[in-house]
């Protein structure tokens, strides 16, 4: 291979334009001094990055450079964020420390490049280390919020610049992204980014689709622009009259925003009617903003007929993150819904910067939204012992989540995720008055804890001193905070139960003439396949352990190591991922012809031979083949890149594996016999099982046939959609199952 020929004072001119770039970008915020920091930050990154390049081969220092730039640019950040963008990889890649960064410029930044630096060791084995990562992320949160929005320009920079990676890498940074980072950047009111990382993560995870849809947009361009100016131009004309001065254009759906509005739906892409919004951004002093708004909706509502149940009005009671705006649908000139989003620029620059934007109106009172958000996430945080996935999880549910209103007996407003329960709002108000609540009443009406609160409700919580946390709670709240609360409640009552069924457990050794030390206590745990030695003194006082038991353990002449069980298994797993990815390649290879791997496919996405897969390392079931577009995959690359291992099919003979197909038609004699027939005769399929409905003429069904492979199946849904009457078959899932 030729070696690659570097033109070094090339590089270094271009180094310099895109070092000019950067400061153009952040003029506007520069206060006297500033350009000598970014000059001195800058010239640090420089020389501790002069000897490395990046996949793509060129110089590394150009990635730096790039996060500053988008930190700047695109998030509206100052000085001291561009200062720690240029020098995020500094002390992680190179020998640079935080000791003289903190030397260089201040503890302030040496705290923030401490938040973005990776953590290094060895955490508790049952949590990855990408979950721990992000919740030390968080924790910087609770002081800095410039961490989170860096590591999102880090990302949203990594993504733009993924095509030289290898495929299982670009996997595992787009799950990731589409599983955290997204849902960050919609909390955060950055939703030109937020659209961006989805579209980036779904053109690596669902390649095809992603290039479908993208050239459908490019085909109908000049359609849609048509349309928008025709759209457009009686609006300008009505708005200038009445003296509003507003920028008006179309603005076009992400490609992940229309993928999943087909998904939603279950209909094909020409079906997708708001493919763009028109956007109407108007130039309004602070006292009149709401006026005007209302004004251009009333301009909008005069010319084109509104859709009643599509107004959305975020002016008058703004999200959680500080977005306001007014959102309603209207029928177009061509008999199309049309989306219209109605704001001022002060509304834009805080829709499309977030957070970034707030400190800039400081004044405006609907920051307190997000400080109220930052605020429950270091209430989170606080929880000490919160297992880091499951934190994850709690967290990332009340990352998208969008908020309903709901007012207390004195009027006061509370903002709760939507689906939030009666039980939710008690914790919202106090941990206590959540602990004891054993009812509410919703609109003075007596309903359960269970009672999903709608939008407006007035809610009085009715408490008993007698009344404890549950188990079964964790399934009727969604807010995080009522989560760790109940959790950590359940944890303190287990805690008491367990100090009892330590002294019975005592008592009980001691008459078997076993000694209580914690060599025994550990080897017991084993022998009940307990994952500690609190849950042996639980189960002992609960009974679950009786003598009956213990003489079992005392006749088993097994040999048992010293270990918890949890630390048997991680090392069995390591072992296995140790195993699998020393083969001779670093890709499995499965199928028919290489039985001896102990892998299963996976029930919840039915993988069969053509599709993109990749395997996951379970402790009890070997290796689990998964599809990469699988419900669970974000979840499991994101939360366990560890366990995960490139695979592809070998060449297969006739094999059969097991799919769904969802069919829709309209309902006409015969149907089911001319389906069953292509399956069935034409195509030599078995079928395992159908369930049809029809519906006023609207025939609808699910169909489980068992195929050789991609091709096959892609064949067999062409076929199906020449039989009169069918108006769509899609793939389907099984059921979504858990991380085993």
């Amino acid at each position: 291979m030729k070696d690659l020929v570097i033109d070094l004072e090339a590089e270094k001119t271009e180094i310099l334009k895109r070092y000019r770039a950067l400061l153009r970008a952040s003029k506007s915020t520069l206060q006297k001094g500033d350009k000598r920091m970014i000059r001195k930050a800058f010239d640090m990154a420089l020389e501790s990055h002069k000897d490395m390049r990046r996949k793509s081969g060129e110089p590394y220092i150009y990635h730096p450079i790039a996060v500053a730039q988008i930190a700047a640019e695109e998030i509206g950040l100052g000085t001291t964020s561009i200062v720690c963008a240029l020098l995020h990889d500094v002390v992680e890649d190179t020998d640079v420390t935080l000791e003289d960064i903190e030397l260089e410029f201040g503890k302030k930044v040496a705290k923030i490049i401490d938040g973005l630096t990776k953590i290094s060791g060895v955490f508790d084995t049952n949590s990855s280390l990408q979950a721990e990562n992000f919740r030390k992320m968080l924790l910087t949160l609770a002081d800095d919020v410039r961490v989170i929005l860096i590591k999102l320009a880090d990302r949203l920079h990594n993504m733009r610049t993924m095509e030289f990676m290898p495929r299982d890498k670009q996997l595992k940074l787009s799950s990731e992204t589409v599983y955290l980072y997204a849902p960050l950047a919609h909390r955060l009111g950055l939703y030109a980014i937020k659209s961006e990382l989805e579209d980036l993560s779904m053109k690596y995870m669902e390649r095809d689709m992603y290039s479908f849809i993208k050239a459908k947009l490019n085909e109908k361009k000049t359609e849609r622009e048509k349309f928008i100016r025709d759209f457009v131009e009686p609006v300008k004309k009505v708005v200038s009259d009445q003296d509003l001065h507003a920028d008006i254009f179309g603005r076009p759906k992400s490609i992940h925003s229309i993928w999943n509005k087909m998904k939603k739906k279950s209909i094909p892409f020409e079906e997708v009617y708001d493919l763009f919004a028109i956007r109407i951004i108007l130039d309004s002093t602070p006292e009149s903003e709401k006026a005007d708004c209302w004004k251009a909706y009333s301009i909008i509502t005069d010319l084109y007929r509104p859709n009643p149940d599509r107004l959305r009005d975020w002016i008058s009671s703004p999200k959680a993150n500080g977005y306001e705006s007014l959102h309603t649908t209207v029928m177009g000139p061509r008999g199309q819904w049309v989306e219209v989003q109605i704001r001022t620029k002060r509304m834009n620059e805080i829709a499309e910067k977030g957070f970034a934007a707030h400190w800039k109106y400081k004044e405006s009172s609907t920051d307190s939204g997000l400080d109220q958000w930052v605020q429950k996430v270091r209430d989170m945080l606080k929880n000490p012992d919160s297992n880091a996935l499951d934190f994850l999880d709690d967290f990332k549910m009340n990352l998208f989540s969008d908020e309903i209103f709901i007012f207390t007996p004195k009027g006061a407003l509370i903002q709760l995720p939507l689906s939030a329960t009666a039980l939710d709002f008690a914790f919202e108000i106090h941990t206590d008055v959540g602990a004891t609540c054993i009812g509410a009443k919703v609109n003075h009406k007596l309903v359960p804890l269970s009672y999903k609160l709608q939008n407006g409700d007035q809610v009085e919580i009715i408490t008993s001193g007698k009344q404890t946390p549950k188990e079964d709670w964790l399934s009727i709240v969604v807010t995080a905070k009522a989560k760790a609360k109940i959790k950590s409640a359940l944890k303190e009552e287990k805690r008491k139960v367990a100090e009892d069924g330590k002294e019975i457990l005592e008592r009980k050794l001691k008459s078997l003439k076993i000694t209580y030390n914690s060599e025994n206590i550990h080897k017991l745990s084993y022998f009940f396949k307990l994952a500690s030695t609190q849950d042996l003194f639980y189960n002992v006082a609960k009974g679950l352990i009786d003598m009956k038991d213990l003489k079992e353990y005392q006749a088993s002449e097994k040999v048992i190591e010293n270990k918890p069980q949890d630390k048997i298994e991680n090392e069995q797993l390591q072992s296995l991922v140790r195993n699998i990815k020393t083969k001779d390649s670093d890709v499995l290879l499965f199928g028919e012809d290489l039985q001896k791997i102990d892998y299963k496919l996976s029930n919840c996405c039915n993988p069969i031979p053509g599709d993109d897969v990749f395997g996951f390392v379970t402790v009890s079931d070997g290796i689990k083949i998964h599809r990469t577009n699988c419900p669970n995959a974000a979840k499991l690359m994101a939360n366990y890149g560890y366990r995960i291992v490139k695979a592809k099919w070998t060449k297969q003979l006739e094999l059969a594996f097991l799919t769904g197909m969802r069919i829709r038609g309209i309902d006409e004699v015969g149907l089911i016999n001319k389906l069953t027939t292509v399956i069935s005769n034409d195509f030599k399929v078995n079928i395992r099982s159908i369930t049809v409905d029809s519906d006023n003429g609207i025939f609808e069904g699910s169909i489980m046939i068992y195929v050789n492979d991609t091709e096959h199946l892609n064949n067999l849904t062409k076929e199906i959609l020449q039989i009169k009457g069918i108006t769509s078959v899609e793939r389907f899932d099984s059921a979504i199952e858990k991380a085993s």
